[in-house]
């Protein structure tokens, strides 16, 4: 019993697997006909993947967002959770993932029962004067696609902004009425899931104030530590 007590105070998160997803692979711009192929959106079709967006300075969103990622996978694994992420390279010469693969990833299987949630990680890309600042989108209320995991995601959505907001990251001020929370249903990656998802645009890489933030290791730490706090607050 006391053994069973220290694990669940030191590894917290035990018996729980989480799906990571770092969005675009650095490589798309390169692979223009894979990217552009449609692919199943949740009754409709969409282009497999994009770009991404970057800042003035050329950091592009692919990287920020696989460092984001594997900082918040060393963190969920030290807390003792499983952790899958979408894709396993940020290079040139890739493509990927498409957006029907990232939806489905995590998704209960035969003998599976799924993962307990997932986590779309990006950064937007907003020309529009003195946009700044976080948004969280979860999956509309879509029967037959996500009328099933519609309000446990905006759970989740309510506590990862709240673990941002914790970390002194404000709410998006140009998107999602300004309160940093945004329902889609046009979103492959949320349509498609069949676990509570979110896909998080952790600020606008056109903002120069907040550029400064993800092209810095503490900044993108602090970022880290905000997902980490959502997600662990959304598991109780």
């Amino acid at each position: 019993m006391l053994a069973s007590l220290v694990l669940a105070a030191v590894l917290p998160l035990t018996g729980t697997t989480i799906v990571i997803d770092p969005g675009h692979q650095l490589g798309n711009h390169n692979f223009p006909a894979q990217i552009d192929a449609p692919v199943p959106a949740g009754g409709f079709t969409k282009p497999c993947n994009t770009t991404g967006a970057a800042t003035d300075g050329g950091y592009a969103e692919a990287t920020f967002a696989w460092q984001v990622s594997r900082l918040v996978e060393r963190r969920l694994r030290a807390l003792g959770a499983t952790v899958t992420l979408t894709r396993h390279s940020n290079r040139q010469d890739r493509w990927g993932p498409c957006v029907d693969v990232r939806g489905r990833a995590g998704n209960p299987s035969p003998g599976s029962p799924g993962a307990d949630l997932k986590l779309s990680i990006h950064a937007d890309g907003s020309y529009a004067a003195g946009a700044r600042g976080f948004h969280v989108i979860a999956p509309a209320d879509r029967a037959p696609w996500t009328d099933d995991i519609f309000a446990p995601s905006a759970q989740l959505a309510a506590s990862v902004k709240a673990g941002l907001l914790d970390r002194r990251f404000v709410v998006a001020n140009y998107i999602a009425g300004g309160d940093g929370l945004d329902v889609r249903s046009d979103l492959a990656t949320l349509n498609l899931s069949d676990i509570p998802t979110v896909m998080v645009e952790l600020g606008n890489m056109r903002s120069a104030s907040e550029a400064r933030v993800m092209t810095s290791p503490a900044g993108r730490a602090r970022y880290a530590r905000g997902l980490v706090s959502g997600v662990r607050t959304f598991l109780g």
